[in-house]
């Protein structure tokens, strides 16, 4: 017996009474919400010889559900049958082929797209490829080939007969989801966050500050919430926007006299999503603006969610009043991808394109590139075009010829001075001041940081640390090597003036720092 929900014969009754009292006492354990989420139309029982298999359409959904959801799927089935079963998640033929067959006509179909984010939000398939169902066809790539120039005919009937161009229609705006994100150490907690949101919006993470260097998937996982959030409940009204939109409607409304339409438009939403709060920094009465509807919708408990690139303890530029909202709920960030999780990510992209790429070119590139996702993805597209315009296959040596400079500069090497403006920009200090003889807190726990990473990022010798940062002996840098391991291992904080800034926060800061 088996339940068929989205493709194959028709069930029998008793097959349905068992089906449904299964999906029922689903529901009974994780909610409707969640089942709508992640079980309806995509799953497939089937019960046979005392085991339960659980068909999904792909790798991805099949690591979540398994992951999240089988403990209740054991409880349900040993309500239904009597008896505890053994479940098996497996990618099931039909359900599989079924969803790219949908995406294929999607694709076929042109301009016709379906309501911005209300497709389903399916993880990516086997090996990597493309999601089984899109929210929107995928806007033209860029450099496409233009149509013919107009003849001298087509010019004689121009100026003849007046023509009536036709506006084109604008693409519609593809959404990330949060199935096709390649989770890894440098995102794990974030991704997570991402989904409680989508499953119970203003009830677990709210606010959810997620933060990072650019590149590293922050306007990713905002996507995916708002897609997920919008097909999950169709009826919740929920808004994205970046910070610089935000800035513009409101200096615009401000001019127009609309502030009062421009103030409902924001604070009677049920979910409200900012990207790059970062923009916002100097902008004395946006930042005001902004903070009024974040307390209005916090206060009704609606969901917000935001991205910026730094912390927001060490976001300077943000009032204190802003900083302290943003801290009352979950902070999360993001850093650049781990070998591992570069490898994930290359293969994915690379499975979704027209060339095959041999598995070798991607961990040459995924260890040899330790920049952002954009800089992974231009390296694909640069080993498409060449393989295209050489005819070659894209093996080591085409890769090794075609992104020569790319790989040869991909090496940058961090020298002491480095380190030291990183330090200093990231603390707000004075060039020069770890270098100075003072023995002040202020000075000497940024200095023994600067000694930390120094020892990190260089090759340089704890003697050729000691004696850059104002003449010490090696003795000293080793000590201060120990004390940062030490404040990084009890989650310590440093203490400047009047800010308390947490040592892990910083180091991150410098990191970042460094890599631009």
């Amino acid at each position: 017996m088996q339940n068929d929900c989205a493709q194959g014969d028709p069930l029998t009754t008793s097959d349905r009474e068992v089906v449904a009292a299964l999906e029922q006492a689903i529901v009974q354990r994780i909610g409707e919400p969640r089942f709508n989420l992640w079980f309806a139309r995509r799953t497939k029982f089937v019960w046979d010889d005392g085991q339960l298999t659980v068909g999904v359409p792909n790798l991805h959904f099949q690591e979540w559900l398994q992951k999240t959801f089988a403990d209740a799927i054991r409880a349900a089935a040993a309500d239904v049958f009597g008896a505890s079963l053994p479940v098996r998640f497996v990618i099931d033929p039909e359900l599989f082929q079924a969803a790219r067959q949908e995406q294929e006509e999607e694709r076929r179909a042109g301009g016709v797209s379906p309501p911005v984010a209300d497709r389903p939000d399916l993880p990516s398939s086997p090996g990597g490829l493309r999601p089984p169902l899109a929210d929107a066809p995928a806007a033209p790539r860029k450099g496409k080939k233009p149509a013919e120039g107009p003849t001298l005919f087509d010019g004689l009937v121009a100026e003849s007969i007046p023509q009536k161009v036709e506006p084109r229609a604008k693409p519609a705006r593809r959404w990330h989801k949060l199935s096709e994100f390649v989770v890894g150490p440098c995102n794990r907690v974030a991704v997570a966050s991402a989904l409680s949101v989508v499953e119970e919006p203003g009830q677990t993470a709210n606010p959810l500050v997620l933060h990072g260097p650019v590149g590293t998937g922050k306007t990713h996982l905002l996507e995916g919430i708002y897609a997920g959030l919008r097909r999950a409940r169709a009826e919740t009204r929920v808004l994205y926007v970046t910070a610089e939109d935000f800035t513009n409607r409101f200096v615009q409304a401000m001019r127009t006299g609309k502030l009062a339409a421009f103030r409902r438009h924001f604070r009677e939403c049920d979910a409200l999503l900012v990207d790059d709060l970062h923009f916002l920094a100097g902008k004395k009465a946006t930042q005001e603006e902004f903070l009024h509807t974040f307390d209005a919708l916090l206060a009704d408990g609606r969901q917000v969610v935001v991205t910026c690139d730094c912390h927001p303890r060490l976001a300077d530029e943000f009032p204190p009043e802003l900083a302290d909202r943003l801290l009352g709920g979950a902070v999360w960030g993001l850093t650049p991808p781990d070998e591992e999780t570069r490898l994930a990510i290359l293969r994915v992209k690379a499975a979704a394109g027209p060339a095959l790429i041999a598995d070798e070119v991607l961990r040459l590139l995924a260890v040899r590139l330790h920049g952002n996702v954009r800089e992974l993805e231009g390296a694909l597209h640069s080993l498409r075009h060449y393989g295209r315009v050489t005819g070659g296959a894209i093996d080591l040596p085409l890769a090794h010829e075609a992104l020569a400079d790319l790989l040869r500069h991909a090496v940058r090497g961090v020298r002491l001075s480095d380190v030291d403006a990183a330090v200093c920009r990231a603390l707000t200090l004075d060039g020069g001041a770890l270098q100075s003889k003072g023995r002040a807190w202020a000075v000497s726990h940024p200095r023994m940081l600067a000694m930390f990473l120094a020892r990190k990022h260089t090759a340089a010798a704890y003697s050729e640390v000691g004696a850059y940062f104002g003449g010490r002996n090696h003795s000293t840098a080793v000590a201060a090597e120990k004390k940062v391991r030490r404040w990084i291992a009890d989650d310590g904080e440093l203490v400047l003036g009047e800010r308390r800034l947490r040592v892990r926060e910083v180091v991150e800061r410098v990191e970042r720092e460094l890599l631009r």
